[in-house]
């Protein structure tokens, strides 16, 4: 099918059918909407080589992800494909580990113009020694709010997270709040960690224990629970830094012979499915995953298109979900 056909199937002119498939503001909304039923009614497949030598754009994007496998991050990249695809892009996911050898191999699709700009969900520890190779690449960072910089990132407020989560367990009577966090190199660990020092600090607590989780898994949290309960003191409370986290802190709990909430509450954070799955419900902070993925593509799409635009930065609201296991 070429896009004669579908400029005569749709009823517009083989220039309108060019503007469509170019992602122009100029087509009227009713002639926007007919070309797309043609190309869907015809299964039409671009030219894509023709396209990119034609506007010197590939309309793929590279995708950097620390960890594939926690489900917020999945969330993430179905937000961002999704925007992607609806304004004409193809995502090139790398699940980096925050490797920098990783990133560096993923980060040559730049330089070869595979790519027209890249998102980052890796620690920011890891981000400088990438920035030479990235260079004036349109970048966005994401799920990892920069307080200043040139790169425009998009997140949430994690220490005013954080920070109400400890006050909702003081209001329920918990005294002795434990934290499971992970590495400190992402700046979302280093700020939750201090919402939560803050919150005990408000609260005028002076039980403080934090262990950090080896990596952002269920065995991992159980790991890092076994360890708070061989402490001297057991905390009657614990906030972990991930749902994921959070449910095998729970299991290493149970394991232990105690109740969740009676004898240890447990909170999480992101508000993935997960947290609707374990027994009981957890309680946990709900961000907007997959509007996070959807904002960076809308940030980045706008850096390709003015390369001198100045660097944004977004913050979403999140939500406190309270479930039985607080």
């Amino acid at each position: 099918m070429s896009i004669q056909k579908i400029a005569r199937l749709a009823g517009v002119s083989v220039a309108t059918v060019s503007r469509v498939l170019n992602n122009s503001d100029s087509v009227k909304a009713k002639n926007r909407e007919r070309v797309l039923a043609a190309i869907q009614e015809s299964n039409y497949q671009p030219n894509l080589l023709a396209r990119q030598l034609r506007t010197a754009r590939s309309y793929m994007i590279l995708v950097l992800v620390s960890n594939i496998a926690n489900p917020f991050c999945a969330e993430v990249v179905k937000g961002i494909e999704g925007e992607a695809e609806k304004n004409g892009y193809r995502i090139l996911l790398c699940n980096s580990g925050s490797d920098v050898a990783r990133s560096t191999s993923a980060l040559k699709l730049l330089s070869g113009k595979i790519v027209d700009g890249i998102i980052t969900m890796d620690a920011f520890s890891k981000l400088p020694e990438l920035t030479a190779m990235i260079g004036q690449a349109p970048w966005v960072q994401c799920a990892e709010y920069a307080d200043s910089g040139n790169v425009s990132c998009v997140g949430i407020n994690d220490v005013d997270a954080a920070q109400h989560v400890i006050g909702k367990l003081v209001a329920g009577g918990r005294q002795r709040i434990a934290l499971i966090n992970h590495d400190l190199s992402y700046k979302y660990a280093r700020l939750r960690e201090r919402g939560y020092k803050t919150g005990l600090h408000q609260a005028r607590l002076d039980y403080n224990a934090v262990e950090y989780a080896s990596e952002l898994s269920f065995r991992a949290g159980v790991a890092a629970m076994e360890k708070l309960l061989q402490g001297d003191v057991r905390p009657d409370a614990v906030f972990a830094v991930s749902d994921t986290l959070a449910a095998g802190a729970m299991l290493a709990i149970a394991n232990a012979g105690l109740k969740t909430p009676e004898d240890i509450a447990v909170v999480g954070f992101d508000g993935t499915a997960l947290a609707e799955m374990v027994s009981p419900p957890l309680s946990t902070v709900e961000q907007p995953s997959q509007d996070i993925g959807r904002t960076a593509v809308g940030l980045l799409l706008n850096k390709i298109d003015n390369p001198d635009a100045p660097a944004q930065r977004v913050m979403m609201d999140w939500h406190y979900i309270s479930r039985l296991s607080a």
